[in-house]
């Protein structure tokens, strides 16, 4: 079986975000790639976790569910949540993370 064979019991949404997490009591930084009710996709630096590592999320000031991770593949990794996400705390994020894409440009006054 390889990782695109996989079946999926909800959709997936993209995501680009930097999350702050934690696999083995430490604190870990990831990029979150994508997320569903049932798990997500990261990316941290090679051998940040095995599989079968528990790991919590917080994304964008909500905890995530308790998460195991499922496979890896280099740097990027597979979450499985052991509770669901609620869809609407999904669509929120992706809400939120649209309004961060498309906010005002900043830029430097000299």
């Amino acid at each position: 079986m390889n990782l695109h064979s996989i079946s999926r019991a909800s959709e997936r949404r993209p995501m680009s975000l930097t999350v702050k997490s934690r696999v083995r009591s430490r604190v870990v930084f990831v990029d979150l790639i994508d997320i569903s009710e049932g798990g997500c996709k990261i990316r941290a630096r090679a051998g940040f976790a095995e599989v079968g590592d528990r790991v919590t999320m917080k994304v964008n000031g909500i905890n995530a569910p308790l998460g195991t991770i499922a496979w890896i593949e280099g740097q990027v990794a597979g979450v499985a949540f052991e509770g669901a996400m609620h869809p609407a705390v999904i669509d929120y994020l992706c809400d939120k993370q649209d309004d961060r894409d498309t906010g005002p440009e900043l830029r430097r006054i000299v």
